[in-house]
């Protein structure tokens, strides 16, 4: 840590984001998206933003939760499960809804556990040995824990453990390696987290706690905007109780007169994943010409 500068002595806010990994396009997109301009190449460290107090530091994921706790940045985006199994202090400002995924614990195909709570007394294989004895133990199970780098998936097969704890996306590598998901033992997405002191606002300086706020809005934003859609149509004064039932907008949706008499439109928010279901039934209620789009920022 000596490496880097302590957060805010140069003036500028600083936030730690994934410099490898499936984390790290995502979360640069975002920030572009949230209006921070910057340009990285494959060798930068410190990336300051052209257009804002704020420079990225980009580092590996599973440092950036030690790193805001002792307060070389002042925020950080990585891995919910990184800040379980780091066991750091810091806060959870804001879910970013990308690099979902679930710690599972798994066996092989013809073991005889169908549940976590069978694990009990066994050889459990992971690389993420903190939470997944936390996790156990919050359960009620004692095992033992064989920490393992890298292809967790054949340690069974090699007889060095009896099932394991790994995380999952789609559970087609644990299938494609002979192993039973067996239960989720921790549900993880990317967040953006912040010490003690951002959610507090005992910052030493004013000014870092305005610009923290700020940033988390702009990013918050974005996360907001990305689950929701704009829907316009056209309607009728007649149509309009039937389309406001089947309508599940944030609030009042907007009613607009229209120059031919008794003619509307009607404008709202929704959610992204109820525009697959709405959009008939808005039709059928009597709306015409729907036009959906994406929205670039929500602020409640």
């Amino acid at each position: 840590m000596s490496a880097f500068s302590r957060a805010g002595e140069n003036g500028r806010l600083t936030l730690a984001v994934p410099a490898k990994g499936r984390m790290a396009e995502p979360t640069l997109r975002l920030c572009a998206d949230a209006g921070l301009s910057f340009e990285t190449t494959e060798r930068s460290l410190v990336v300051p933003c052209a257009n804002a107090p704020v420079d990225l530091l980009l580092v590996r994921p599973s440092d950036i939760p030690e790193y805001v706790q002792d307060g070389v940045v002042h925020l950080g985006v990585t891995g919910a499960n990184l800040v379980t199994e780091a066991q750091a202090d810091v806060v959870t400002l804001a879910e970013l809804g990308f690099a979902r995924c679930t710690l599972q614990a798994a066996v092989p195909n013809d073991a005889a556990q169908v549940s976590i709570d069978d694990l009990g007394g066994l050889r459990i294989a992971t690389a993420y040995p903190v939470s997944t004895r936390m996790l156990l133990l919050e359960r009620g199970i004692e095992a033992e824990i064989v920490t393992v780098s890298g292809s967790v998936e054949a340690t069974p097969r090699l007889g060095l453990a009896d099932a394991i704890v790994d995380l999952v996306s789609t559970g087609s590598t644990a299938s494609a390696n002979g192993l039973r998901l067996i239960g989720t033992l921790l549900s993880s997405q990317a967040v953006l987290i912040g010490g003690r002191s951002a959610a507090s606002g005992k910052h030493e300086l004013a000014e870092q706690h305005e610009l923290v706020e700020r940033l988390e809005l702009m990013l918050s934003g974005v996360v907001a905007a990305r689950r929701r859609r704009y829907v316009m149509m056209n309607a009728t004064t007649e149509t309009l109780p039937a389309i406001r039932a089947v309508l599940p907008s944030m609030g009042t949706p907007t009613v607009l007169t229209l120059a031919s008499e008794g003619d509307i439109a009607v404008h709202a928010a929704v959610a992204a994943d109820d525009v697959w279901s709405l959009l008939p039934a808005l039709r059928n209620a009597g709306a015409t010409s729907i036009l959906v789009f994406p929205i670039e920022r929500l602020v409640p």
